[in-house]
């Protein structure tokens, strides 16, 4: 562990980043976990909190949104990682030589989301570069990697992409558009094991880090076809034209606008596949660490049926 980079996770107990705290403290990196005293006694949380301990990750007592103790935080160690943009003036106070440089998640999806006038406008970020411009002018002083994680299983393939289901369905799916546009969908956990793996590697140095494996690369109707071979059972499908679909996100609460407004930047407007990754601006991690087994599509909806 003593060649290893102390490493810092903020955002550590939201969605994404319990399970960057888990690879990282797997992997055997000196592991330190920025959190609220307010979170250690919250009945769910804590218990998060409780797991880094067991995972002997160091509990860092502080607030993103109180400097000093963030200042504080970002000086003992040598790399951060961060959910969340809010840490950029902090690291360039800190002007800590120790900091090599800080991973950023754009978690989700490469488009951000942003509620405006009861719709949804999506700013597309592709590439790691014009997400820094738009945080923040780091003029290039703090190396970086954006991490660009795309969908989240948990929230798509748990549901098969239904606004508001709870499991995938069995009688009929509802598709956007015509259900030929390819998306991206990753575990969870393969998400932490991909950053981690992004660590001290000077291949991922001032770029976007996609995770973009083949086999999770898939359109609608190649995504339905998996579920319904699972299940045994053709789906009744009904496809939803992209005027409906602007439509209902304007008139949807909720979260269900924001979950179609996704829809539609990822399965009309194809935002997670309709470019090359380009070796000037990023790589790809299953390519960059062919050892890691991913979770497939398939694997993972097996646990459904």
């Amino acid at each position: 562990m003593a060649d290893k980079s102390k490493v810092l996770i903020i955002g550590d107990t939201g969605y994404i980043g319990k399970f960057v705290v888990e690879a990282s403290a797997k992997s055997g990196y000196p592991t330190f976990a920025l959190v609220r005293e307010t979170t250690i006694s919250d009945p769910v949380k804590g218990k998060i909190v409780e797991n880094f301990k067991n995972l002997v990750a160091t509990i860092i007592n502080g607030d993103l949104y109180d400097h000093e103790s963030l200042l504080k935080a970002i000086k003992q160690v040598d790399l951060v990682i961060s959910t969340v943009v809010k840490i950029i003036d902090a690291i360039k106070e800190a002007g800590n030589i120790k900091v090599n440089y800080f991973l950023f998640f754009k978690t989700g999806l490469n488009s951000r989301p942003l509620v405006k006038d009861g719709g949804i406008l999506f700013i597309c970020m592709q590439h790691g570069t014009e997400g820094i411009m738009e945080y923040g002018d780091l003029d290039y002083k703090i190396p970086y990697t954006f991490v660009l994680c795309n969908c989240f299983a948990g929230y798509f393939l748990a549901t098969l992409v239904q606004p508001g289901a709870t499991a995938p369905p069995r009688d009929k799916v509802i598709i956007t558009r015509d259900g030929n546009v390819k998306a991206v969908f990753n575990e969870e956990h393969d998400i932490g094991t991909y950053t981690i793996k992004a660590v001290d590697d000077p291949r991922t140095l001032n770029k976007s880090l996609y995770i973009r494996p083949p086999k999770n690369t898939l359109s609608f109707n190649e995504l339905v076809a998996i579920w319904e071979k699972l299940i045994g059972k053709t789906l009744e499908k009904i496809y939803v034209p992209v005027e409906q679909l602007l439509k209902d996100i304007q008139t949807s609460p909720m979260p269900i606008n924001f979950m179609l407004a996704l829809n539609h930047s990822t399965f009309v407007k194809g935002d997670q596949t309709n470019f090359e990754i380009e070796p000037s601006f990023g790589v790809e991690a299953s390519e960059l660490y062919p050892d890691v087994k991913y979770t497939t599509v398939e694997e993972y909806l097996g646990h459904f049926v």
